[in-house]
């Protein structure tokens, strides 16, 4: 029996049937955090559903964002106190009960320059970021006030000169991708149809009403028609686009770039995150996975919005920024990744970008269609269940109520005693206990089975790349059961070895394309376009990161095919 968890390229065939064969409840278009939500709440109420996304799971804003389930402390500034608890009550579910395996703590501190009111300001914030949380599930220590001495021990990489003292908090960190892969494969497992490289061309109507999409799969060039009584545009910063296509559009969502440098972990000294203001923007350097994400900006982007670029200015100012902090300063040198997302904004007005709302929004473009636009990962549960009451009230039959808050994701299962057991484990196994610790962290309960390919294929237990603790099994399982179709949804999202190995991934993009091949049905024609595209996209990808605006670097970004459209 087919696992309908699992993502492969047989449940993808079955996958394109059903969306051709049946009528469904809900057709949802956009396959990042909010879509993939959407989809699992609408699956676990009993209502057939239908997920379509366009390239892979997590392709847009989902996969590039600073990596944090987070209250966002710095709203409390703007007294979006309603924000803020929602925030945390999520980030509390997720940490105990949704995704403990692809959640953790995260130790930050926001250092003080000021030795008095500072100090009370911001202590007095975080006490009631502190409050809040304590009123839900909150297994994060409380705030910690820092002296000097105290931050430097904490942090011995900061200019001693720079800050007065600090005060130490925690936040939940995460791999914000993972996180939608487990999202899409929960919802799989609750029944809704999922089904990557699928473009919608047209919404279909019968007079005024929507009553479905037509969509392109762009791995055949095949034309689908899919009949639902609502549809879903959970696409994020496509969201325009895609109510363009009913011909009146509602609501303007604004695209905020925001980029982040990966740094090795021992370039900075320290053992916690760092939160501070700049003049334009928050500054963050983020613990992740043996590195440091630096960043970030928030500027308006109107450009490509598949794949954003950062510009020379933009890694310019957050190494300008970052090294006002540190006793050694940064150099691009010391970079070895680079990456940039756009925040979906709902326009409230024509200000700055860092003035528009995080809070989500949900319109109603034509009877039988729904827009749900804005939000941050962090509360993507809330906007499912918001979006999806309203489609149950758009299409008029009573449905339960959201099940989510209860519902852990695929992994979940099990996991205080998975990792309790972790060192038993790695003596069983032969493994590091930093290496069964990755595998856990990353993959939860369904570690069993990636031991099981182990076994079966042993050479499967080596590593991709000698930098990166990917292991081979890793490549062969995001094919088979987690919805990857191409090296680059492999290497930049499944793995994230696009930006946490100096070469990018491409020493390694031969070997994965090789691994893969026999799965996804490639001969050696394709394996080598594959792997030309992967290249081409890395060096496109770095030749725009020294570009000097954001045109130019968009311009060298584009120069590189795209492989889910070349030949369709």
């Amino acid at each position: 029996m087919i696992d309908p968890s699992r993502l492969g390229p047989s449940q993808r065939r079955i996958a394109l049937e059903r969306l051709v064969d049946e009528r469904f409840d809900v057709a949802v278009i956009g396959g990042g955090s909010t879509g993939t939500g959407a989809a699992l709440d609408a699956a676990s109420r009993g209502l057939s559903v239908a997920l379509v996304e366009q390239r892979d799971i997590a392709s847009g804003t989902s996969s590039r964002s600073s990596k944090l389930i987070h209250g966002g402390l710095r709203y409390l500034e703007h007294l979006d106190f309603g924000l803020v608890r929602e925030a945390l009550r999520e980030r509390g579910l997720l940490l105990t009960k949704l995704a403990p395996h692809l959640v953790y703590p995260v130790p930050f501190v926001y250092p003080f320059r000021n030795r008095l009111w500072e100090r009370a300001y911001v202590g007095a914030g975080v006490g009631i970021y502190d409050a809040m949380a304590a009123t839900g599930a909150n297994p994060l220590p409380r705030q910690r006030q820092l002296s000097h001495r105290s931050l430097l021990n904490l942090m011995p990489g900061l200019d001693p000169d720079a800050f007065v003292g600090g005060l130490r908090y925690y936040d939940g960190g995460t791999d914000d991708a993972r996180v939608v892969t487990a999202l899409a494969r929960t919802a799989g497992r609750e029944g809704a149809v999922v089904a990557t490289s699928v473009r919608v061309l047209r919404i279909l109507r019968e007079g005024d009403r929507v009553v479905g999409i037509v969509a392109v799969d762009l791995e055949s060039g095949r034309e689908l028609r899919v009949q639902a009584d609502v549809v879903i545009n959970a696409t994020g910063v496509w969201t325009d686009g895609v109510e363009r296509l009913v011909e009146d559009p509602v609501r303007d969502v604004t695209a905020s770039k925001g980029i982040h440098l990966v740094v090795p972990g021992n370039r900075i000294e320290a053992s916690a995150g760092l939160i501070t203001r700049t003049a334009h923007s928050v500054l963050f350097v983020i613990p992740f996975h043996g590195n440091w994400l630096v960043g970030t900006t928030d500027t308006p982007w109107d450009l490509d919005l598949a794949h954003p670029a950062a510009s020379a200015d933009d890694i310019d100012y957050v190494l300008a920024e970052v090294n006002q902090l540190l006793a050694r300063p940064l150099g691009r040198s010391d970079i070895r990744g680079v990456y940039a997302g756009l925040r979906p904004l709902v326009t409230g007005g024509k200000g700055p970008t860092t003035q528009l709302s995080r809070e989500h929004a949900i319109s109603r473009p034509a009877p039988g269609m729904l827009t749900i636009a804005g939000g941050k990962l962090t509360t993507y549960r809330v906007m499912a269940k918001d979006v999806v009451d309203a489609a149950v009230r758009e299409r008029g039959v009573a449905a339960g109520n959201s099940r989510t808050a209860d519902l852990p994701l695929v992994g979940a299962e099990d996991w205080t005693n998975l990792w309790a057991g972790r060192g038993r484990l790695a003596t069983d196994t032969g493994f590091t206990l930093p290496m069964i610790e990755h595998l856990l962290r990353r993959h939860g309960s369904n570690i069993g089975d990636l031991l099981d390919l182990i076994a079966a294929r042993p050479e499967l237990g080596r590593r991709l790349d000698p930098e990166a603790p990917y292991l081979k099994a890793e490549v062969v399982w995001a094919v088979e059961s987690e919805g990857a179709l191409h090296l680059d949804d492999i290497l930049a999202r499944r793995t994230r070895l696009s930006i946490e190995v100096k070469d990018r991934g491409v020493k390694a993009a031969p070997e994965a394309a090789r691994l893969v091949a026999p799965v996804l049905g490639w001969d050696e024609a394709t394996v080598a376009r594959e792997v030309e595209h992967y290249t081409l996209r890395v060096a496109a990808e770095i030749e725009s990161q020294t570009q000097p605006s954001d045109h130019t670097a968009d311009a060298a970004r584009m120069g590189a095919p795209d492989v889910r459209t070349m030949g369709h």
